[in-house]
């Protein structure tokens, strides 16, 4: 990677210029924050979802060039993201939602698991990454909770430790909560959870819309995100460490026991869908070669253009967290600095979140209202369930003046 990269901006008019919703005139005037429901799709998904419905959607892999082009299509998707998340090719799959993926997985380790064992889960989770693994204390697994401060939201690993023994076979937690937003140290928890003979499963929908990660760099045995959030198709992308993939059970056809990307995937896999998640990779070409130039391999380009977007939206959370800091209406869920967390903010108001956010609809801001599958981690903080919170979430898309616009549109709804 250039020595420089610490120097360089990220060009938000070449960025915008690769999603076909800024250039729609029903958007035009009105600033999207609820990107952590879902970001806009850029123009690479775009194109080759378009491209696959008109000219390859046949079944995939035989041997007329319509099918081979498919199934080409498809793989390509798998090995460049694999790529780029610094895993082994047959180490990722597609599903159709992370929801559901994690309800695969934890099916497999129920029938790996004995009563009596042991899964931790976090109350700082969506619920995607904490109920399907919750629900094995039905077939008498042990869930053991870790609990967020209920005045910060912060996990604190030495509170993890002491949950920590030879019955523990796994460790679940986000990488980032979508309502606390304070980033997990995924590697320091992950060797804790290693240290006691503990694989770990990290929810990384809330983290993956602000740069991919290298999974193999970072070190969890699972990395689960959502490509619809990634500025993709509505897909559940899922890593899973040959190690553990090998010594969990089939839960796919018994005919594709022995490919590990089919091991998790029960259904057929939607494969126009799969076929675009290519455009992912496109698009952080299209960035890498814009801001850098040729060189560096796929894993290099992700976390260069990672650390691009995670400096641009820095920058930018930095006045929207000072600017709701001083308001005595509002409680700023998680850390008030925007290094330690992701441009997804949540705010505790004296009236429901939801109700809010119609307000700013008014003002041509788009956000929301609600526990956003989150309540466990907002009743632990004593937000009243009726309110919910207002969240205002944001990418490397977003502009300062869209942030200045957000900061008026509060001063007046506030």
């Amino acid at each position: 990677m250039p020595d420089n990269l610490a120097q360089m901006r990220l060009d938000t008019d070449f960025v915008r210029a690769q999603f076909p919703a800024f250039q729609v005139p029903a958007l035009e005037g009105k600033a999207f924050f609820e990107n952590a429901g879902g970001s806009y799709t850029c123009r690479q998904v775009i194109d080759r979802l378009t491209r696959f419905y008109t000219e390859r959607k046949v079944q995939p892999y035989a041997p007329y060039e319509a099918s081979r082009l498919a199934g080409a299509e498809m793989d390509e998707a798998r090995n460049r993201m694999a790529a780029i998340l610094g895993v082994q090719s047959d180490e990722l799959s597609f599903g159709p939602s992370t929801t559901q993926n994690a309800y695969v997985l934890a099916q497999a380790f129920a029938e790996m698991m004995t009563p009596g064992e042991a899964i931790v889960v976090t109350n700082q989770d969506h619920e995607a990454n904490s109920g399907p693994w919750r629900r094995l204390a039905q077939r008498g697994i042990e869930i053991r909770e870790w609990k967020i401060d209920p005045v910060t939201g912060h996990l604190t690993p030495d509170d993890l430790e002491v949950l920590l023994d030879e019955r523990v076979r796994l460790v679940c937690f986000p990488h980032c909560s979508n309502v606390v937003g304070e980033v997990n140290p995924v590697t320091e928890i992950t060797a804790l959870a290693h240290a006691a003979g503990a694989f770990t499963c990290v929810d990384g929908v809330s983290y993956a819309p602000h740069g991919f990660v290298d999974v193999g760099d970072l070190g969890p045995d699972i990395y689960l995100f959502s490509a619809y959030k990634t500025y993709g198709p509505h897909q559940g992308v899922m890593v899973v460490r040959r190690t553990l993939a090998e010594l969990l059970p089939n839960q796919g056809h018994s005919f594709n026991a022995g490919t590990l990307y089919k091991r998790f995937t029960p259904a057929g896999p939607d494969h126009a869908q799969v076929a675009a998640c290519a455009g992912m990779a496109d698009y952080i070409d299209a960035l890498y070669a814009h801001h850098i130039g040729a060189g560096d391999g796929p894993a290099d380009r992700g976390r260069a253009v990672h650390d691009l977007m995670r400096a641009h939206e820095e920058e930018l959370l930095a006045p929207l967290l000072e600017a709701v800091a001083g308001r005595n209406s509002v409680r700023l869920i998680g850390p008030a600095e925007a290094a330690l967390r992701a441009p997804t903010v949540a705010l505790a108001l004296d009236r429901s979140g939801e109700a809010v956010a119609a307000e700013l609809a008014a003002q041509g801001i788009m956000a929301g209202g609600g526990d956003f599958y989150a309540g466990r981690a907002l009743s632990a903080m004593g937000v009243d369930d009726a309110k919910g919170v207002l969240r205002l979430s944001f990418t490397h898309y977003t502009t300062r003046d869209e942030i200045d616009h957000l900061i008026a549109a509060l001063d007046r709804v506030l």
